[in-house]
């Protein structure tokens, strides 16, 4: 199967499982009264690959047809959801919120050293690694060697992922006798796992070996994602401590959040993966025979274990390339609702982790309500929008059951849904359907999701980070309402840590609005785009939203395998991970340098419902106004233009 950008190969799929769609064959102008007489002027033809709602490029005004007749004819609801899908709903929030407080307290424990269910067993691997590295576990550090460390570490893991995928032709386990891969791809997909982004140019089955898959891409799927959670712990450290310039020991909190907070987990779902079917296997891929009697290539692959790190580390990247939506990746209904509850877990969990270290956990609660507010609001628009019906194949009078376009049937439109939020929210970026299909509502909502710094749960670590950054700055805000000095939890907030702040407000807009508008204003760049009008901007938009915050998903009819894009997404992942981690450590060493006044009655109180309310806002503000004109100019330009 042909890839054509990063997991969504939306057009392979679409010539695979799209049904015919209506498009006008001729211009015809149908009396005001009668748009029935539309249907005459609509013909069914297989879809261009540049529309993405099946309006072939005949010019404007066939959508201004088609617009017109929306106006005196209101589509139908062409599909409701039922009872089965209210019960995923349920199960999917149920299995996500439950099990956080208990995972939470885990995560505490094991990265405090504390004595766990799990020491027995994996204390002393935890001590070899300690004496094969030279590591003292008691020896804690400042917050610039903490950076430095993380920095040495990364560069490190992408200068050997970068010579790997180079070279892999030459090495062992590449049974399809697959080349490396070209320069400025091999550099992309270098930056793009380390930074925990997994953008993918490439199609995994057609383009990596299985050493490529399994120790390149799979390994930094681990240190990628345990390398989020220590900066996490540093800035917790940070903000619970007072009076000391000490954040911890990076290779400690390395070791042990590998260990033991991902590898248990990982073990577990990549076996129950390979009970529902996915392959987990070295062999050679498969020769088939179709029923209609074509040829067909099986792939084959260590895919169970580099799935479940994929959705728990909130990486994304598939191993193949469609991502989720192929079978062997995703099989069946239960392995989709368990990859789908495991795109939350962990950053629920650390929500309560950070509770734990400020011993108030009435601050996780709150930051847990803010975003599963968001998500839910997200969710319903998302749903409202996916359950609308085609307004082209409503006016011309046919008749409409589930929205599937672009969709796995196995799964349906509410699953589908469930996942585009949930991925963009947790800057995960695994997809079980093509984005570049979805309404474009839906569509604006992922990128919404993306655009506010993925902070709705976000990434493992990295996500929680951004969250706190918003509760700074919301306490900042506030603190300028009432009159005065703003603090949080007894520490105050002086110029250094706004400056900070400030800092961090950069990097999105940087990486979107700059980085997108010199891909828009190059012809060369701009190639790539597949579709015409707000559509086509909403591919570039979507492609340096996502690489900016580290999500990695794409709408699919986006062609980034280009040098240009190449190195141009690998500059915008780049400035979205480090451009927040440096300042992230920063500002934890200048908190943890601070003394903590008691909190009093004059104290603002940073749990309660009106708190909640004043960060949601704030985080709806910042990222809101920043990019609504692009907004605008993309999928709401495009769900007017459609007569919705």
């Amino acid at each position: 199967m042909r890839s054509y950008s990063r997991r969504g190969t939306g057009h392979s799929l679409r010539r695979l499982y799209a049904p015919r769609y209506l498009s006008l064959s001729f211009l015809y102008s149908p009396p005001e009264d009668n748009c029935s007489q539309a249907a005459t002027a609509v013909a069914t033809e297989n879809l261009d690959e540049r529309s993405g709602w099946g309006v072939t490029a005949v010019g404007s005004r066939a959508v201004h047809l088609l617009a017109g007749c929306a106006a005196t004819r209101r589509p139908e609801l062409g599909a409701a959801m039922h009872s089965y899908d209210y019960l995923l709903i349920l199960a999917f929030l149920v299995l996500v919120v439950l099990p956080a407080p208990l995972l939470g307290r885990f995560y505490y424990r094991v990265v405090e050293g504390e004595r766990t269910w799990l020491s027995p067993v994996l204390r002393p691997v935890e001590n070899i690694c300690y004496r094969l590295s030279g590591i003292d576990p008691k020896v804690e550090q400042n917050w610039k060697a903490y950076l430095w460390a993380l920095l040495a570490f990364n560069l490190a893991g992408f200068v050997l992922l970068f010579a790997m995928l180079l070279g892999q032709g030459a090495l062992p386990l590449n049974p399809q006798q697959l080349p490396g891969l070209e320069w400025s791809l091999a550099f992309n997909t270098a930056m793009s796992f380390v930074t925990n982004t997994n953008w993918q140019s490439y199609s995994g089955e057609a383009s990596l070996s299985y050493l490529s898959q399994m120790v390149g891409l799979t390994v930094q799927n681990f240190v990628s994602a345990a390398t989020g959670i220590t900066v996490l712990l540093a800035f917790c450290r940070g903000i619970s401590r007072r009076s000391t310039e000490n954040l911890g020991n990076f290779w400690t909190d390395m070791t042990r959040v590998t260990l033991y907070g991902l590898l248990p987990l990982c073990i577990v779902l990549a076996l129950l993966l390979v009970w529902q079917g996915v392959p987990q296997s070295f062999a050679h891929y498969i020769d088939a025979v179709t029923l209609q009697g074509a040829d067909q290539s099986l792939p084959m692959g260590p895919a169970a274990s580099q799935i479940a790190i994929k959705q728990l580390g909130t990486n994304g990247g598939g191993f193949f390339g469609v991502n989720s939506a192929h079978p062997f990746e995703n099989p069946t209904a239960l392995s989709n609702l368990l990859q789908l509850v495991s795109i939350l877990l962990i950053p629920a969990a650390l929500v309560f982790t950070f509770g734990h270290y400020v011993k108030d956990m009435r601050q996780s609660r709150a930051i847990m309500a803010c975003m599963l507010i968001m998500l839910l609001i997200g969710g319903a628009v998302s749903l409202w929008a996916e359950y609308q019906p085609n307004p082209a194949l409503n006016i011309a009078g046919v008749e409409q059951t589930a929205p599937l376009e672009g969709k796995e049937s196995r799964f349906g439109t509410t699953a589908t849904v469930l996942w585009a939020t949930a991925t963009t929210a947790a800057s995960n970026g695994s997809v079980n359907a093509m984005h570049d299909s979805l309404n474009p509502l839906t569509g604006m909502v992922a990128l919404v999701n993306m655009m506010v710094g993925e902070v709705i749960f976000g990434g493992v670590g990295v996500g929680l980070n951004g969250m706190l950054l918003n509760v700074l700055i919301a306490v900042f805000l506030a603190g300028l309402m009432i009159g005065r000095t703003p603090e949080y939890l007894g520490k105050k907030l002086q110029a250094t840590e706004i400056r900070l702040l400030v800092a961090t407000l950069l990097v999105m807009p940087v990486g979107v609005l700059v980085l997108g508008a010199v891909a828009a204003s190059l012809p060369g760049p701009l190639a790539s785009v597949s579709n015409p009008g707000p559509h086509g901007f909403s591919q570039l938009l979507y492609a340096y939203t996502s690489a900016t915050a580290n999500n990695g998903s794409a709408f699919g009819g986006f062609s980034a395998n280009t040098v240009f894009h190449n190195l141009m997404l690998s500059v915008a992942m780049f400035l979205g991970r480090f451009g927040y981690i440096v300042p992230v450590l920063a500002l934890a060493g200048s908190l943890a340098m601070k003394k903590a006044a008691p909190q009093g009655i004059n104290s603002f109180p940073t749990h309660g419902p009106l708190f909640v309310t004043l960060l949601t806002v704030t985080i709806l503000l910042v990222g809101g106004l920043t990019f609504l004109p692009t907004l605008a100019l993309g999928p709401i330009a495009e769900h007017l233009s459609l007569g919705f």
